[in-house]
């Protein structure tokens, strides 16, 4: 499950950074919204599908209430998820 998790971590992650790098400014920029209609659905399915994992692998992970919180608050910052697989997964 840790190995799924990282690789939809990874996933969310990056999903993020091209429509906020990418995506949205060509939507405002040049008035060309189909990159964001483009990734934003598999983001967001992405996004749900890494906070289920979470709570699903709090246990195995053993992680606290504060390791858990900073893993969710992870999720909605840019390069967050790349900071939890270094710091709570690669071992």
């Amino acid at each position: 499950m840790k190995t799924f998790f990282r690789v939809v971590s990874f996933l969310e992650g990056t999903s993020y950074l091209l429509l906020l790098f990418i995506a949205v400014p060509i939507k405002y920029w040049m008035n060309d919204p189909q990159y964001v209609k483009l990734l934003g659905m598999p983001h967001g399915l992405l996004f749900v599908a890494y906070i289920v994992l979470a709570f699903l692998i709090k246990p195995e992970l053993k992680w606290n209430t504060k390791t858990f919180g900073i893993v969710l608050l992870a999720s909605i910052l840019p390069f967050g998820t790349f900071y939890v697989d270094k710091k709570y997964l690669s071992n």
